[in-house]
């Protein structure tokens, strides 16, 4: 069973892989990308469509980039808190004293 699923992703992997090789052959045409003030860049499209992936990537990494920072902080700050509190104290028992002007009866001897 470990042999056939073993397989099974390596034939994915390889369709994927044929997949987008055929998309890079099918798409050696010049594409040209106009930039601000008349500056344009000349490539193959698809490495056009690589870097336009790559650029949204990144982006969206430097998007999270805070929300990890928090978690990690907040992370950081319950493993201190775990390993730095004291155990915890169990609390004093009090021994059962009868109230001011109640008959001290002992419950065990019935009455």
């Amino acid at each position: 069973m470990k042999n056939l699923m073993w397989l099974l992703q390596w034939m994915l992997k390889a369709a994927i892989f044929f997949t987008l090789f055929a998309f890079a052959l099918n798409n050696q045409d010049d594409a040209v990308v106009h930039f601000f003030f008349g500056t344009q860049w000349r490539a193959p499209l698809v490495l056009v469509v690589l870097a336009a992936f790559a650029c949204g990537v990144a982006v969206g990494v430097l998007g999270m980039v805070p929300r990890w920072w928090r978690q990690r902080k907040v992370a950081r700050q319950a493993q201190a808190h775990a390993e730095g509190a004291p155990a915890p104290v169990p609390a004093p028992t009090v021994p059962a004293t009868p109230a001011p002007g109640a008959s001290a009866v002992d419950p065990s001897h019935g009455v």
